[in-house]
């Protein structure tokens, strides 16, 4: 189809410009004085940067300090991101998406590599619930806007049946949890390291997780103008970022040891975790961004987000025509 071949082309176009975004300054560029960055106490590798102080020993020389500003999840990221309150943001698959159709001005600048077995469904270990197809007519907890939204969408047509087939019941994570335990929810959908605890800590049954569904990416994002104004910040942060996901991954139960007080978890749950996330930010290809679009339209279809959108529009290099006039 011809918006594909033009997706691709323009996905690719600015994918490279994103990476040599990252490579040189434009001219009369200034750095920033503080890197701001939106994280989720779920992000382990974000949290473990945090505690380590990696970062701040890499942008100290440039005169960069850093600032952690934690979101329960990546909605409410991204609407920090929105307001200015952040700088950059790490967050799932399905955030971007509701904020680029809310009109949020910002950039796709990396994605880390597909981790599907890191979000699934879960059921009480007891629940006479046995496959996804038994979830009709169900209340299925979720975080509206979240990662987990398109993998629910996408499981339950996998199993014959549509998103109007069950009873969506929006909470975050903490308080899905508490709904889960005492009952008042059929089923959670929900992500890691929240989803490692509610398995080794109550016993919950995974119905379905990504694989064979979604790729379930994760992705770092910017504001569009700090992007453009800071390429030299963002490269150090992917810097320390890939260093630090390379150790993480290397060194489990060390770093599941030192990651778990951050998140209040025990450090089997940690490890758990640890085991199903892939760390290794590049830069979007186009056929993660074609992937992206996707969700976007399927968001579309069920009339989940307003209008349609364009991913490619939030790639970095590319401008929206609609936000310019």
């Amino acid at each position: 189809m011809p918006f594909v071949v033009h997706l691709a082309r323009r996905a690719l176009l600015s994918s490279l410009a994103g990476a040599c975004l990252t490579l040189a300054s434009p001219a009369g560029a200034q750095s920033a004085a503080t890197l701001r960055i939106g994280y989720q106490k779920s992000a382990s590798l974000l949290a473990l940067q945090k505690s380590q102080g990696t970062l701040e020993k890499r942008l100290a020389p440039q005169g960069v300090a850093v600032q952690w500003v934690e979101f329960p999840a990546g909605p409410q990221l991204l609407e920090g991101l929105n307001v200015g309150s952040v700088d950059v943001g790490f967050v799932g698959e399905a955030p971007p998406i509701f904020a680029q159709a809310a009109g949020a001005n910002f950039v796709y600048i990396g994605n880390d590599p597909a981790a599907p077995e890191a979000e699934a469904i879960v059921v009480p270990k007891d629940s006479p619930l046995k496959s996804v197809a038994q979830l009709k007519g169900r209340k299925v907890a979720l975080n509206k806007g979240s990662n987990v939204h398109y993998l629910l969408v996408r499981a339950l047509e996998k199993a014959g049946l549509t998103y109007a087939d069950i009873q969506p019941v929006f909470l975050p994570p903490a308080d899905a949890r508490a709904a889960f335990e005492r009952g008042a929810v059929d089923a959670w959908a929900i992500w890691d390291p929240f989803l490692a605890a509610v398995e080794k800590q109550t016993g919950a049954r995974i119905l379905a997780d990504g694989r064979g569904v979604v790729n379930n990416y994760a992705y770092y994002l910017a504001e569009r103008g700090y992007a453009e104004r800071n390429p030299q910040v963002i490269r150090t942060l992917f810097d320390d970022t890939v260093e630090r996901g390379r150790w993480l991954k290397g060194n489990l139960k060390q770093a599941a040891a030192l990651i778990a007080p951050l998140q209040g978890l025990d450090a089997g749950v940690v490890e758990l975790s640890l085991q199903r996330y892939q760390f290794g930010v590049v830069p979007l290809t186009p056929a993660v961004a074609a992937e992206q679009q996707k969700i976007a339209d399927t968001f579309v279809q069920l009339k989940l987000i307003p209008k349609p959108i364009r991913i490619v529009d939030a790639l970095p290099g590319v401008r929206n025509t609609a936000q310019a006039k």
